[in-house]
């Protein structure tokens, strides 16, 4: 099971890396869809920081297992701070990434409660948030 786990969380670290890259690149475009009208102004800047936080946790989620359980946890807030702009996304009815219609996009919204388990489950990050609720 750790090595299932452990795997887990090499991909989803992959997965972000490659995200945070498209963010900086040929996604760029897309992702400034998806940004809440509040920060209208400034969606390319939200963007590119974005991207580099996703890069950032990547990285660590590839290559740093000794702080999994805190990159885990920096992950799990990263995905709950974005799904504002995938809640956004649904409610502007904005199309971006393939989502050309109100039931993609309200679908798209069931996966990031998925994407935050799994920072939490591949990193041992439960366990983590049980020792700090203990506190």
């Amino acid at each position: 099971m750790e090595l299932l786990r452990k795997a887990s969380q090499v991909l989803l670290g992959a997965a972000l890396m490659y995200a945070g890259i498209t963010h900086l690149t040929s996604g760029r475009a897309e992702f400034q869809a998806q940004v809440p009208t509040v920060f209208a102004s400034q969606a390319d800047f939200v963007v590119l920081a974005s991207g580099v936080v996703e890069i950032m946790l990547g990285l660590g989620l590839a290559g740093l297992s000794r702080f999994s359980p805190q990159i885990g946890l920096a992950t799990a807030i990263f995905f709950i701070a974005v799904f504002w702009g995938n809640i956004s996304q649904y409610v502007n009815g904005t199309d971006a990434f393939g989502l050309n219609s109100d039931r993609a996009r309200a679908v798209r919204l069931l996966f990031q409660p998925i994407l935050v388990a799994w920072a939490l489950w591949s990193t041992g990050a439960w366990n983590l948030i049980k020792q700090l609720r203990r506190r």
